[in-house]
């Protein structure tokens, strides 16, 4: 059973039965050091590596110290699903950072159909709940991006001029290959650029970003009740936008 990016879970017969095993802990000690790399994870005095082999490496001793956290808090096998930090930062260094400036477009292409440019035309509540959860995060686009964007009323599409993603271009390009994984993890996560950019500058914290991202659904809720596995489903990506706030957040603490 695999959680795809649209939130749906495809079930493969006989899958459950050939999951790999999780693998055994290997190591005694696990402790944040230091590399000509980078700030790494130690364990046994050996530095961790990704997936690809590459070396678990970051920017600073925090994060380092954070991800040496999960792999010490590791009972007899080592579970991915319990170190949610060390996922992330694996496929910022195998993926994002081999693949920055695609992971960028991509970044741009979602602010051309954001999420909060496209407002439902009933019912009246609904729409007072979308400009209430949404207006701020144009208003913090236009004072931080100097960007003004265009809404739409039902599903039919809104083109944004191109000045206004030039904006977000520029405002991308700055971001390093760690801070771009996690707004990249953030905006796939809420289905908006603005809101995942909105939290990397600061503009709004991440749990209100999740709970602006879930107005509509929040709604859908209340008018015909909870489903148990739309629930479980929304706790685990839940959990991943956390981890991706809790790096931008290590991310920035003195080393």
């Amino acid at each position: 059973m695999t959680d795809r990016s649209d939130g749906t879970t495809n079930k493969v017969p006989g899958r459950e039965a050939m999951e790999r095993p999780l693998p055994r802990r290997f190591y005694e000690r696990a402790e944040a050091g230091q590399h000509d790399q980078g700030f790494v994870v130690l364990l046994d005095g050996r530095p961790a590596r990704t997936p690809g082999k590459k070396l678990l490496a970051v920017p600073g001793h925090p994060l380092a110290a954070a991800l040496a956290d999960e792999w010490a808090s590791q009972a007899d096998k080592i579970d991915p699903a319990t170190m949610p930090l060390t996922r992330l930062v694996n496929t910022i260094v195998d993926g994002v950072s081999a693949h920055a400036e695609a992971v960028r477009g991509e970044i741009v292409k979602y602010a051309g159909s954001d999420l909060v440019c496209y407002r439902a035309d009933f019912p009246a509540e609904l729409m007072k709940r979308q400009a209430a959860a949404w207006d701020p995060v144009l208003d913090w686009a236009h004072r931080a991006l100097g960007a003004r964007f265009f809404l739409a009323e039902g599903v039919m599409p809104v083109a944004q001029l191109p000045e206004t993603l030039d904006r977000v271009a520029r405002h991308v390009d700055r971001l390093d290959s760690f801070r771009l994984g996690s707004v990249h993890v953030m905006m796939t996560l809420t289905g908006s650029a603005l809101l995942a950019l909105a939290v990397q500058d600061g503009g709004i914290d991440a749990e209100s970003a999740w709970v602006r991202a879930h107005v509509d659904e929040d709604f859908q809720i209340e008018q015909w009740g909870d489903d148990a596995e739309a629930s479980e489903r929304r706790a685990r990506r839940k959990a991943e936008m956390d981890a991706a706030a809790r790096l931008l957040t290590l991310l920035e603490r003195p080393t």
